[in-house]
């Protein structure tokens, strides 16, 4: 990873790439949260679902590229590649973090 990030965060994006959605899922406090597509995924159990699910349906890859922190909030944008329509695309990844671990991730 070429840019620094919040310990959390790398850790994060470690687990995406290894396609981890266990590790991804440890990454987070116990009632985080994930929006994505328009769905909320609550609590380390719905959000490793989320992942692998994406996974299997996209077989996707995501390189973070820059990052910004405002008010409160670290935005990543990352580079999301895989299986659909307009392939690769960026989108911002606003992670807010509760210590060392993440709160919640918005992904748009």
């Amino acid at each position: 990873m070429s840019i620094s990030l919040p310990k959390p965060i790398a850790e994060y994006f470690a687990a995406e790439e290894a396609g981890d959605a266990a590790q991804l899922a440890r990454c987070f406090v116990s009632d985080g949260v994930v929006h994505d597509e328009g769905g909320t995924f609550t609590g380390t159990v719905a959000i490793e679902r989320w992942n692998a699910v994406a996974r299997a349906k996209y077989h996707h890859t995501v390189t973070p590229i820059r990052s910004t922190v405002r008010d409160g909030a670290t935005i990543v944008v990352g580079r999301v590649a895989g299986d659909f329509p307009g392939s690769p695309i960026e989108l911002d990844h606003t992670f807010r973090l509760d210590g060392d671990k993440i709160a919640s991730l918005d992904i748009g």
